[in-house]
């Protein structure tokens, strides 16, 4: 069954593995009669491991009265003592943030909170081209001879032990706050702040670098009132969860636990009043009101990404900073153009990859994808690597060509695929590599693409069999038409703020059958379906070239489509098949 009017760019109708997430009856009647939820609500949340009516009513309600102590996080103490020195002998400090999202959003954090608390401070954000990820020696030794005595890095520097040493060398004091995995060796600087450290007691892994800053800031916040800095309590830290929950969400950090007290808090301010900065962002990006979770990962985020994936992340920082809004306006229009910028070159790399995947017949035969052109720009080659995993369902690396021989390139990975363990069997072919399961970077030897793209293939060869190939969709409830209820979709939306860890709920219909099918936009299926009396609507974006069956099965999720202040539900699709069987899990 197909509109004849349907027409747009092919995309892959890769067949998925649908799995029903399978959870005990009896145990979910009772969580809904202790509760009040109605039963798919209780299934989704015992689905994910909340059993007991406590359990539920704390995840439903988060608090920043949950937040933990920051003093258990090893090394805070060490580099809260440095930063009351600071503040008592007026030294001048220096935020050494990264120029992502979540390192642009720590770096005003820090910034804006230590000038709150009277310390002097000032910022550097390496450029991406030039001084590549993370502590950069010349920075460092600038830094030093502006007169700075005091560093502090933001979601970089774990690693960093060559640029401690420097540190020590030159007279500069180095707090290093981080979230990635540290090596087995620390860098030897005043303080390391990572929950990740094999001796931390920090309880809770998952925090974004803006969190770990976050508690930094609380901490120090704690120390100068007890030492009677403030004439009060001192500056109210709510004013700042806003950043926490952007460089959270965008950095796609588990929002559960702390994560998901402090997002919560923070979109609500994003809503309620935020700075002058994120406003203007709104704006540019068409957001009113309050802020979702996806519309900071969707909307948001990549505007403020955009300026330092393709030049310098300065804006996105300024932009966070300002109480100017004429200027706020100003840079919120300069990240739009620069989004709109990345998203031409984008497209025009993922078409060229297509492009290079179909001459050379497919991936049918390939566990692996990895290319490379000269014409590619490096702080894109990311975004698309993860834009090729969802087409093809094959690790991916996309590598840049550099005028002076050398080849920068990122990774994405598929489930069950550990990346940087497969970068490792490939070092040979690397000069630097680093990264985590899901995504790496990689800058490969002069003249060596070629061998690392068969070392590669080889690494993934050995580790993926054929069913790990085969994308699996998890479906967390099954829904009868009946349940499609207003009631139903504001207890889901309860369950937010959604992102990884705490997906969106994806549900599952059975036996719809098609009534009307049109196609509306370049490529998106709009479809009217019946069962048992009820009718439904159906979005699936991007799917219009799709064969549609006379009776489907959806994996879908929920929402509320208000029109002409009407309120309509609307179900948009994740996929939809002939109705079959479902595999339980």
């Amino acid at each position: 069954m197909k509109s004849p009017a349907c027409r747009g760019i092919s995309v892959s109708d890769m067949h998925k593995q649908w799995i029903l997430k399978q959870t005990d009856p009896s145990a979910v009647a009772a969580l809904s009669a202790a509760t009040g939820l109605s039963t798919v609500t209780s299934s989704i949340l015992a689905g994910r491991g909340l059993t007991e009516a406590q359990q539920v009513t704390s995840f439903l309600t988060p608090s920043l009265a949950g937040m933990l102590d920051p003093f258990l996080m090893a090394g805070m103490q060490q580099a809260v003592v440095r930063l009351v020195a600071a503040h008592s002998n007026a030294e001048a400090v220096c935020i050494y943030g990264d120029y992502d999202v979540d390192g642009i959003s720590a770096t005003a954090l820090l910034v804006s909170g230590f000038r709150a608390m009277g310390l002097t401070v000032g910022y550097h954000i390496p450029n991406r081209m030039e001084d590549g990820y993370g502590l950069n020696g010349d920075a460092l030794r600038l830094i030093r001879e502006r007169g700075i005595g005091l560093a502090i890095s933001v979601d970089c520097g774990v690693t960093a032990l060559e640029e401690a040493r420097l540190c020590r060398s030159i007279g500069l004091d180095l707090i290093i706050t981080d979230h990635h995995q540290p090596l087995d060796q620390l860098p030897d600087a005043v303080a390391v702040i990572n929950p990740h450290r094999r001796d931390c007691n920090y309880p809770f892994k998952g925090l974004a670098g803006v969190g770990v800053a976050f508690n930094l800031l609380v901490a120090l916040r704690s120390r100068l009132r007890d030492h009677g800095a403030f004439g009060d309590n001192g500056p109210d830290l709510r004013q700042w969860l806003d950043l926490v929950a952007l460089g959270t969400i965008a950095d796609l950090v588990p929002l559960v636990e702390q994560n998901r007290l402090l997002t919560a808090a923070g979109l609500q301010r994003m809503g309620d009043g935020c700075r002058i900065g994120l406003a203007a962002l709104k704006q540019v990006a068409g957001v009113k009101g309050s802020v979702s979770s996806g519309q900071v990962g969707f909307q948001l985020a990549p505007r403020l990404n955009a300026a330092g994936r393709l030049e310098s992340a300065v804006p996105g920082v300024e932009l966070l900073l300002t109480d100017d809004p004429e200027k706020a306006a100003a840079l919120a229009e300069e990240l739009d153009g620069a989004n709109l910028e990345r998203r031409q070159v984008e497209r025009l790399i993922f078409d060229q990859a297509i492009a290079m995947i179909e001459a050379r017949g497919g991936v049918e035969q390939r566990k692996s994808i990895v290319l490379s052109s000269p014409d590619w720009h490096q702080g894109v080659v990311g975004i698309v690597a993860s834009r090729m995993v969802e087409r093809y369902y094959r690790p991916t690396i996309l590598i840049a060509e550099r005028e002076d021989g050398s080849s920068k390139g990122s990774g994405r990975s598929i489930s069950g695929f550990h990346l940087l363990d497969a970068l490792h069997d490939c070092s040979a072919h690397l000069e630097r590599y680093g990264g985590h399961r899901a995504a790496a970077g990689v800058t490969v030897r002069p003249g060596q693409v070629a061998d690392f793209a068969a070392a590669f293939e080889e690494a993934a060869a050995e580790r993926l069999e054929e069913n790990l190939l085969i994308p699996q969709l998890q479906l967390d409830a099954e829904l009868y038409p009946q349940e499609v209820t207003l009631q139903l979709v504001q207890e889901l939306q309860s369950l937010g703020p959604f992102g990884m860890g705490n997906q969106t709920p994806v549900l599952l219909l059975q036996g719809l059958k098609v009534s009307d099918l049109r196609c509306f936009g370049e490529n998106h299926l709009n479809l009217r379906l019946e069962r048992d009396g009820y009718q439904l609507r159906a979005v699936g974006w991007g799917m219009a070239d799709r064969e549609v069956p006379a009776c489907i099965d959806l994996a879908c999720t929920i929402k509320i489509d208000t029109w002409n202040n009407r309120e309509q539900l609307k179900l948009e699709l994740k996929d939809f098949r002939a109705t079959e069987a479902i595999d339980a899990a």
